[in-house]
């Protein structure tokens, strides 16, 4: 008889989106003459820029010619966009990263589920809480994080870094050390960030313990403040800890074209063994490799015309990020982030808890959002509003939340 992967059985309920898809839906089928704004889920609005489609035809062209069509794409990722990546994205900004280093995928969430597998299931993880849910439920799945305990929402071999308003949402040095620390700056959900003196702190941290930092730099190009880094690179001694994620899907729109990159520098090492080389070998096992379209279109975005164009769609949303906190401030409401990032962290009213909350504005002002408590046991009494929607729905979002009263 066959078994199962027990440790899928110790996740807590839905995934936190699937959750609010059911919600949606549910509220839809009853009042579907009703106008639901979404200010949920990260997902873009905005159509991909001029320069990208232009790259995307022509690959697509490539690909109806026999003497340019193109198969399986190379395990690690074409070198025209490995070495466009590793110029602009690193050595322009002073870092040592080298294209060999550089991992070619189809996001940012894919790899950051699929890191920990390079890692022993003894490992002890740290994250933020709150957290982007899958670096959890993915260790989770593997067997990495002990059993939950529904009463405080937490996993009992998680080391969980409480990230409030108290302290700023700063995490803070954990009481034990942890083998594997997740960081995501900017931020997701409370889009604060750190400056590079407390990322080198962490850098410092891992290194005098022995730690591997997995860096989730999704959001990199929504940074508007001079002190934080658009890379953990630009900290000493992060080559010898530091694996960063990056994603095309926020600053460049490919949430639906899938575009992402992983950054495993040489020189991290478990004794004898480099991780590059774990992670190059799961890369090769188990990936095809993202389509030669796709990585064209990557390519786009770092063409002169290509970073005027996206930049000009990070800007749009972070528009739209002023307007939702400036709005939620007039209407009354505490609120965080916003500036580095484009998600706003906001303090729920009254008593409410998160999901009540979300229900309220769902029911009150057809607005969706995303509940706190999703991303960790601190995330409760907060909220979550994201600034992809279009300019126009983001304006009605808060005229009709400053009606709520």
């Amino acid at each position: 008889m066959f078994s199962i992967n027990e440790n899928f059985l110790k996740l807590p309920g839905s995934y936190l989106f699937s959750e609010i898809a059911a919600r949606v839906s549910a509220y839809r089928k009853a009042y579907p003459d009703k106008e639901i704004i979404r200010l949920g889920i990260g997902d873009v609005t905005q159509p991909l820029a001029p320069e990208i489609i232009k790259e995307l035809h022509a690959a697509v062209d490539e690909m109806g010619n026999s003497k340019t069509f193109r198969g399986y794409a190379p395990d690690l990722g074409y070198a025209f966009l490995r070495g466009a990546i590793a110029d602009q994205d690193y050595r322009q900004r002073g870092c040592d990263i080298s294209a060999e280093e550089i991992f070619i995928s189809d996001g940012a969430k894919c790899d950051s589920g699929n890191i920990q597998e390079i890692f022993g299931t003894d490992n002890i993880i740290a994250v933020c809480d709150p957290v982007y849910p899958v670096y959890v439920d993915t260790n989770v799945m593997a067997g990495r994080t002990g059993d939950y305990d529904p009463e405080s929402g937490t996993f009992s071999g998680v080391i969980y870094m409480p990230c409030t308003k108290e302290n700023g949402f700063v995490p803070e040095f954990p009481d034990r050390d942890p083998d594997i620390i997740y960081l995501c700056v900017p931020n997701n959900p409370t889009g604060t960030t750190l400056t590079i003196d407390q990322i080198q702190k962490w850098v410092d941290y891992a290194n005098e313990i022995g730690a591997v930092i997995i860096y989730d730099a999704a959001y990199e190009a929504y940074i508007t403040e001079d002190d934080v880094p658009h890379t953990i690179y630009q900290c000493r001694g992060a080559r010898n800890c530091a694996i960063e994620l990056r994603s095309f899907s926020k600053n460049a729109g490919f949430t639906g074209l899938r575009l992402g990159f992983t950054v495993v520098p040489k020189d991290i090492k478990a004794g004898e063994t480099s991780l590059h080389s774990l992670w190059a070998r799961r890369h090769g096992t188990k990936y095809n490799g993202a389509p030669y379209i796709v990585q064209r279109a990557g390519l786009a975005c770092y063409t002169p015309e290509g970073r005027t164009q996206i930049r000009e769609q990070v800007a749009y949303y972070m528009r739209n990020a002023g307007i939702i906190k400036e709005g939620l401030k007039g209407a009354g409401y505490e609120v965080f982030g916003g500036v580095n990032a484009p998600y706003i962290w906001l303090k729920t009213p009254g008593k409410m808890n998160s999901w009540e909350f979300f229900d309220y504005l769902l029911h009150k002002a057809n607005i969706v959002g995303t509940p706190g408590s999703g991303f960790g046991p601190s995330g409760e009494g907060y909220f979550r509003l994201t600034a992809f929607g279009t300019f126009e729905n983001t304006c009605k979002a808060m005229d009709r939340i400053r009606t709520l009263g």
